[in-house]
């Protein structure tokens, strides 16, 4: 959705990143993923969340080429960072084991149907999502884009 006021792309961000974090700390999620950011504003946006991850006591990673999944649609991401944010070294692990299984298939040319799907599921229970909404997401004809705010002079 494109808004027709002026907003600061930048600070906008920052505050999602800084939810982001907040609620992995509090234990509400197990990984957060940033909005997808620009490479041009990669490097401030990876120094705000150092800062803050360090502040929460989180931790974070940058992700060149994020997961595809039926979670959200594949050029969600595309030429886009993304930056992970976890607690717990073992979710960052199971991220990356994922992803690795993902291009796996994808280099038989067989990353679709139930493989795909559960991978899909696995990776929605990452981010902590319901039940009830990862089905609605996985089941979806369309991909629903999760950040769909944006000025219109982005």
């Amino acid at each position: 959705m494109a808004i027709s006021y002026k907003i600061d792309q930048i600070s906008f961000e920052l505050g999602m990143i800084n939810c982001f974090i907040e609620m992995i700390a509090c234990g509400v999620k197990k990984l957060a993923i940033s909005p997808p950011i620009d490479p041009q504003n990669l490097d401030l946006l990876v120094q705000a969340s150092k800062e803050i991850s360090e502040g929460f006591g989180t931790s974070y990673y940058v992700e060149e080429s994020l997961l595809i999944t039926d979670i959200q649609s594949a050029e969600f991401t595309k030429g886009k960072n993304s930056i992970l944010y976890y607690a717990n070294d073992a979710v960052i692990q199971e991220y990356l084991s994922l992803k690795q299984r993902a291009g796996e298939l994808e280099a038989k040319g067989c990353y679709d149907g139930v493989e795909r799907r559960e991978i899909s599921v696995a990776f929605g229970k990452l981010l902590s999502y319901p039940d009830d909404i990862i089905r609605k997401r996985v089941d979806s004809i369309e991909r629903i884009n999760p950040f769909v705010l944006q000025s219109e002079d982005k």
